[in-house]
């Protein structure tokens, strides 16, 4: 059995690898490493939690309910007094609720925005946020090692667990709801009310930002919001391909603009009155933007290698600090800990900013969204726009090339580094950075990365440039030389 912790927990093929059995075995693990001292001297400065409290939730996916009671058996069986959501839930409510309730961690069964084939178990810290790689790999010395000594999961019985209120069934909407309401500005959108479609992709942010918008006037025509563990034949992933359903109904008047979340919602996509897609990259940049010139806000900014340089150049404006990590949220959520951060995120659509959790948050960031509309007065089109007249052009393309076989992060990186070109598609390259994977920054800003997934067999190629061409071109260089080492 080879189970490993990447960049955001574990996942794997549902009846291949992720098995009730293997489950049971990781949790554990789980169970033994929340209880070590490590894990208690990691909890971070001012936090406070109950060492036999943990949190667990789950998605939509097939199983996934079952799963998360078998987590909360084996839990129980360990002493702890577990939470368990009474219904699938996004993972942000469920990060909240580790921090509201005062638990040491929690779990939470999902694959996010993965295939309908693949499920998976995400680590929440006591912060509420993604346990640290420090704290995983805890995880899986304490699975080797109770393989070793061939030691079985505790497991106790679910009728029995619950009459000795080991295992309770709780809703963590109501106060992860009643927390955003300080976040979001919901009279400014009542002063504006807005025609809007929400896309959940038949994940368990459904119904979410309908019900919180409730009173406000807006009009939420909510699509792929019933129960779907298939999630309709695609992946639950908020980007232009899989969207075609929002567009469909942005075209027929459902709303006069769109917002869609992953899998389990901590990852936000929109799209415009026309159907245009608005990737994270904007959606960040219009965040910051709203956040400084509009609400007077300041404090870092966080964002990972593979996001928007339209970030740097709007921080540099503001004269805010900014910091670039590894993907993964847990490398910003580090920063959100220790210092002043005004915002982070990830190109992949996970976006937090202060006051909240140090986790990505798809409902968070689709609720912001609707209110930068409604206080601007105008519409989703007009806002980038004038960004992209501000900050831009910025122009991006992802391509991801699946790998028959494993490869070594370490040697990928080492060749691309010293087989770095001297200029590409006209511009040079100016600058080589490997702090995940490589990435050629050239003269007028464009960029390229190429890095391994940390949850997938999958090598991700990503281009910024200033101009449809130079994508293209970044792309192709790319795609030839990521061909050529794996």
């Amino acid at each position: 059995m080879t189970i490993h912790f990447g960049t955001d927990g574990w996942r794997a093929v549902i009846s291949d690898t992720f098995t009730f059995h293997n489950l049971r075995l990781v949790t554990q693990a789980i169970a033994d490493a929340v209880a070590s001292d490590q894990w208690l001297n990691g909890l971070g400065e001012g936090i406070e939690a109950d060492p036999k409290t943990m949190v667990v939730g789950f998605d939509t996916r097939f199983l996934s309910d079952r799963f998360a009671q078998e987590v909360a058996r084996v839990l129980a069986a360990n002493g702890f007094t577990v939470y368990l959501s009474q219904a699938d839930a996004p993972t942000p409510a469920i990060s909240f609720a580790v921090r509201h309730l005062g638990a040491i961690g929690g779990v939470m069964i999902t694959a996010s925005h993965n295939a309908p084939r693949y499920n998976g178990v995400k680590l929440k810290a006591a912060f509420g946020g993604s346990a640290s790689p420090e704290q995983c790999r805890r995880v899986e010395i304490y699975l080797n090692d109770n393989e070793a000594q061939g030691r079985g999961p505790n497991l106790m019985d679910y009728e029995q667990a619950r009459q000795l209120k080991l295992i309770q069934r709780f809703n963590p909407i109501p106060a992860y709801g009643e927390h955003l309401r300080r976040l979001i500005d919901f009279d400014i959108i009542a002063e504006n009310p807005l025609r809007i479609v929400v896309d959940s992709m038949y994940g368990s942010g459904r119904g979410v930002i309908r019900s919180l918008l409730q009173g406000t006037g807006c009009e939420v025509h909510e699509i792929r919001g019933e129960m779907n563990p298939g999630f309709g034949g695609v992946h639950p992933e908020p980007i232009a391909r899989y969207l075609g359903a929002l567009a469909g109904a942005i075209s027929t008047g459902a709303g006069n603009f769109g917002l869609a979340t992953d899998g389990d919602a901590d990852r936000i996509g929109a799209m415009d009155e026309r159907g245009n897609f608005v990737d994270p990259h904007k959606i960040m940049a219009l965040a910051l933007r709203y956040l400084v010139e509009k609400r007077g806000l300041r404090g870092a900014v966080v964002r990972t290698v593979s996001t928007t340089r339209m970030i740097d150049r709007l921080a540099a404006r503001y004269g805010l600090p900014l910091y670039e990590t590894p993907v993964g949220f847990n490398h910003i959520a580090d920063y959100m800990l220790r210092e002043d951060v005004l915002i982070g995120g990830e190109e992949s659509g996970g976006i937090s900013f202060k006051g909240h959790i140090p986790e990505g948050d798809g409902i968070l960031m689709g609720l912001l969204i609707v209110e930068m509309v409604a206080q601007s007065g105008g519409t989703l089109m007009e806002l980038v726009d004038s960004l992209l007249q501000e900050v831009g052009p910025a122009y991006y393309e992802r391509k991801d090339m699946r790998l028959r076989h494993p490869v070594s992060k370490e040697k990928i990186t080492a060749r691309l580094k010293d087989e770095a070109p001297a200029r590409i598609g006209g511009e040079a390259v100016v600058q080589v950075s490997t702090l995940d994977g490589v990435k050629y920054i050239l003269a007028d800003d464009s960029w390229l990365l190429i890095r391994p997934s940390g949850t997938e067999p999958v090598l991700r190629v990503y281009a910024e440039g200033r101009s449809p061409e130079m994508v293209r071109a970044l792309l192709a260089y790319g795609e030839q030389v990521a061909n050529q080492v794996a």
